[in-house]
């Protein structure tokens, strides 16, 4: 039985290299009743079709079928309120972090609001790096043994869907007041948030605040900054107006 609003889950695979992990993870999230598969710049084209891939998939073909392979990132988690970047590095900067307990009730709480969740896996030697996880409302660690917390890709796929189907299905039918309150909110994607920090970048050199020569940590800060907020479409508008009267005095 398929879990409610798994419909709402996106599993972004990113610049993965192995077919198989393709094939794997598409049979882990078949068997834990998840169907949304995004493929980003997979270092193999087509990797969906490789022979290998469907191999390992072992009966979910359609998944493999049915998953979407683009370049853009930003595409894949556009309309997405929630975007979790999973990776066990801590970082300087970037979104804020949570542990996977933690961002199980929070998926449980935004899609019971009908919102759109995403899920993003790095490449399998690198994992996600600053570019990605700066798309990312969250970075979210796996609890696991600190002396090594290395997961293979589909295994680290495999433990979040059993883990988050375990989670669902005890919510299912169940809402709370997180939930309503956050339903009534109209939270911006991690793209728009991008896209507004880039129109900052260049409102703060139009005004000299910014030194593109010399930017030091600004940007990474101020990007950190507006990640904790959790802006709404509204809020977004408005900074972007903030940007174009900055860039109005150049």
């Amino acid at each position: 039985m398929n879990i409610d609003k798994s419909e709402l889950l996106r599993w972004v695979l990113v610049e993965t290299s192995h077919p198989g992990n393709v094939g794997s993870a598409a049979r882990a999230l078949k068997t834990m009743g998840f169907s949304d598969l995004r493929l980003i710049n997979p270092k193999i084209k087509d990797i969906a079709a490789n022979a290998d891939a469907i191999a390992l998939a072992s009966g979910a073909a359609d998944i493999l079928q049915h998953s979407s392979e683009t370049s853009s990132l930003s595409s894949a988690v556009e309309g997405c309120s929630l975007v979790l970047g999973l990776t066990s590095r801590d970082r300087e900067f970037g979104p804020p972090a949570l542990d996977w307990q933690t961002a199980r009730t929070l998926i449980t709480d935004t899609t019971a609001g009908g919102a759109q969740v995403a899920l993003l896996f790095g490449p399998e030697r690198t994992g996600l790096d600053n570019d990605h996880l700066a798309l990312c409302t969250h970075r979210v660690w796996l609890d696991a043994n600190p002396d090594y917390p290395s997961l293979n890709l589909a295994q680290a796929i495999m433990v979040c869907a059993y883990t988050l189907r375990e989670t669902l299905s005890r919510h299912l039918g169940g809402r709370n007041a997180l939930s309503s309150r956050e339903e009534m909110a109209d939270f911006a994607d991690p793209a728009a948030v991008a896209a507004m920090v880039e129109h900052w970048r260049e409102g703060l050199e139009a005004i000299g605040y910014l030194d593109p020569a010399n930017p030091k940590k600004l940007m990474p800060r101020i990007q950190a900054l507006f990640a904790r907020s959790r802006l709404h479409k509204e809020e977004i508008d408005l900074l972007r107006g903030i940007a174009k009267q900055m860039l109005l005095r150049k």
